[in-house]
């Protein structure tokens, strides 16, 4: 627990949603609740329409209770769901989906999320 920092963006699997906010496991048997208040700069009307239950999603660490093990959370600041931005131009090759069959296994396994 004293490797995660305030301010640190941790990945977390979506295990539980209530109408006060979403709980997120992380590894290690660490949980956190990312409250309604830190969903949103706007006002939330349904937190079931931010996260999935078994989505894993980002989140930016707010406060931590190292005696319980538990995170407060937040995503109202960060694109939660991207993992990587895509910046410049799709480039056509022509030669259809010969590189996505060449390729997917390999790309499967590099992904990192």
């Amino acid at each position: 627990m004293d490797k995660i920092k305030i301010g640190d963006i941790v990945f977390g699997k979506v295990t539980g949603i209530e109408k006060y906010g979403i709980f997120l496991s992380l590894d290690d048997n660490i949980n956190g609740l990312i409250h309604i208040s830190e969903i949103s700069k706007s006002f939330v009307k349904n937190v079931n329409d931010y996260a999935q239950i078994g989505e894993t999603i980002k989140a930016k660490v707010i406060a931590v209770d190292e005696n319980y093990e538990k995170l407060k959370l937040s995503i109202k600041d960060i694109d939660y769901r991207s993992n990587k931005k895509f910046s410049g131009k799709i480039k056509e090759t022509g030669s259809g989906f010969n590189i996505l069959k060449d390729n997917l296994d390999k790309w499967v396994k590099e992904y990192k999320y």
